[in-house]
């Protein structure tokens, strides 16, 4: 059952804003964060410094070419919480990648963070057909990863019931597919085709079962997988794309009516 008064169903007034309102809206909000780094971050001074620009210098959004490029290297040099840009005290959760090609790159994110996440997060579902009241079936891995959480909170925000399943345990997914009745699952491409498989082995029809939208991310797919689990799961497949370096999944996402690739929330992201 849906709620199309809940307020989360209702597209933000920036979502039909025109583009010249956007643009003024992403070089008040760069001024400001280009500011606030230099300001707060001995990192970014320096690196502004020696490639001799500074935040009063972002006159349009075209002068951001003059600026330098963060790297992972940069993380990984200022590792655990060199980039913060807050005290401590003001982060109120961090994530941070698996560390398999050296050390952890760490996010840190304020409890506004962690609001602006919620909410492009909760756009994404909706723009992929998720609405209020829908039941959303979450396999990404919960923990440092930032799938699970950032999901999550989003599909709360929404008005989604979440089942926070996390991944593995590929029978118990299963079973609690057929018995909680979800219309959404969010999960990696490739472990959507395991859990195919596995209905299939516990005797279900994949097409008959409640799910109507997949939204997978975390790694990279094709079209012809997408029309390979639209077909056996009936399902419409969608993608969502994120990085941890850059809040998590909810950066963009697809469009149910038209899953021509991912439409960029810019009000946050440039």
């Amino acid at each position: 059952m849906t709620h199309p008064t809940h307020p989360a169903a209702a597209l933000e007034p920036i979502e039909t804003a025109s583009r010249d309102e956007l643009q003024a809206l992403q070089l008040e909000r760069m001024k400001w964060s280009l500011r606030h780094a230099y300001d707060n971050v001995p990192h970014y001074r320096r690196t502004f410094d020696a490639a001799g620009v500074h935040p009063d210098d972002l006159k349009s959004l075209a002068d951001l070419a003059k600026f330098p490029f963060s790297t992972k290297n940069d993380l990984r040099d200022n590792y655990p919480f060199g980039l913060f840009a807050v005290p401590r005290e003001q982060v109120v959760r961090v994530h941070a990648s698996s560390g398999t090609t050296g050390k952890p790159t760490v996010v840190g994110y304020t409890a506004r963070d962690i609001d602006t996440w919620a909410n492009v997060t909760a756009r994404s579902i909706r723009a992929a057909g998720g609405r209020p009241g829908d039941t959303l079936h979450n396999a990404f891995g919960y923990g440092l990863f930032t799938g699970g959480l950032g999901i999550h909170y989003g599909a709360e925000r929404l008005g989604c019931m979440v089942v926070p399943m996390s991944g593995g345990q590929t029978e118990k997914q299963v079973q609690l597919i057929r018995d909680f009745e979800p219309k959404i699952i969010l999960v990696t491409p490739s472990y959507m085709l395991n859990l195919i498989d596995e209905m299939v082995r516990q005797g279900m029809d994949p097409a008959e079962s409640s799910l109507k939208i997949g939204i997978f991310g975390a790694e990279p797919w094709t079209q012809a997988l997408r029309e390979e689990v639209e077909t056996r799961a009936g399902i419409d497949a969608l993608d969502i794309y994120g990085l941890s370096e850059v809040m998590g999944p909810g950066v963009a996402c697809e469009c149910v009516e038209t899953k021509d690739g991912p439409v960029i929330w810019e009000d946050h992201f440039y």
